[in-house]
């Protein structure tokens, strides 16, 4: 079992465990699911680009900062120019709790992405009960029907969809009408190595009704006039910055250098 399939397995049951605990009635009693979400294309078409991840740790590389005050972080980001953020809900794999979520988009006037492993619909109700205004898809653990089933929900609650994907055939079998901006993953799910030719590889295969975005691997500021010139206009990026005691410095002095 790779480590994709770990994660999966154990958000299944952790999904059962909330359903059993907080019913979706509840959920949409929460104090910010009648919440309009804000435009996600409109704020990474308009401002820098960065979507800035908070994300304690991975399994690829263990704890990578778990002393940082996420409301801090968040409130840093947007400071500086962050188009987004990405908060990461998982806490097993990557330190992430569902609280932080809600409590950067309390403190924030800017779009927050869930980031998480989405296989279920009370993941999108919580998602939206939560704060934020686009979800996450992940098509490597998702069949497609499925991921267009959970794309055409979240559209439903008036959510945004990234769809992310780490072939070409993940990409065409996933491709659907209810997605928004769609993410090549550089960093492959199951073996976790990182090239950044994947995602000029992909360009041309994307769809131009959908935001083009890139993830994972940019830690070198170098490689965004290459991708913006393949058709990207979002950079998905959170150990660059996260591995500093102020993120938000290093999220600056990367958008200087762009």
């Amino acid at each position: 079992m790779n480590i994709l399939d770990k994660i999966v397995a154990n958000t299944k049951k952790e999904v059962a465990i909330r359903k059993g605990i907080t019913s979706f009635p509840e959920l949409e009693r929460s104090q910010l699911y009648g919440r309009t979400p804000l435009d996600v294309p409109e704020f990474i078409k308009t401002k820098s680009g960065i979507i800035a991840e908070i994300k304690k740790k991975s399994p690829s590389k263990g704890i990578i900062n778990d002393k940082i005050d996420v409301v801090e972080v968040g409130k840093g980001y947007e400071r500086v120019g962050a188009s987004c953020i990405s908060v990461l809900t998982d806490h097993k794999f990557f330190g992430g709790k569902l609280e932080y979520l809600t409590a950067v988009k309390k403190a924030v006037n800017i779009p927050v992405l869930r980031k998480d492993f989405m296989i279920d619909e009370y993941q999108v109700i919580e998602a939206k009960a939560m704060g934020a205004d686009m979800i996450l898809l992940i098509a490597a653990c998702l069949d497609p029907a499925t991921l267009r089933n959970l794309a055409m929900f979240a559209k439903s609650l008036g959510l945004y969809v990234l769809m992310e994907v780490h072939d070409k055939e993940e990409l065409d079998r996933s491709l659907n009408p209810f997605l928004d901006l769609v993410g090549v993953n550089n960093r492959n799910l199951k073996t976790f190595d990182v090239s950044v030719d994947l995602s000029l590889e992909l360009a041309e295969h994307i769809p131009s009704e959908f935001v083009k975005i890139s993830e994972s691997g940019l830690m070198d500021v170098s490689v965004i006039p290459t991708l913006k010139a393949a058709g990207y206009e979002g950079f998905l990026i959170g150990e660059a910055f996260m591995r500093h005691e102020d993120p938000s410095v290093e999220l600056k002095k990367y958008i200087d250098s762009i």
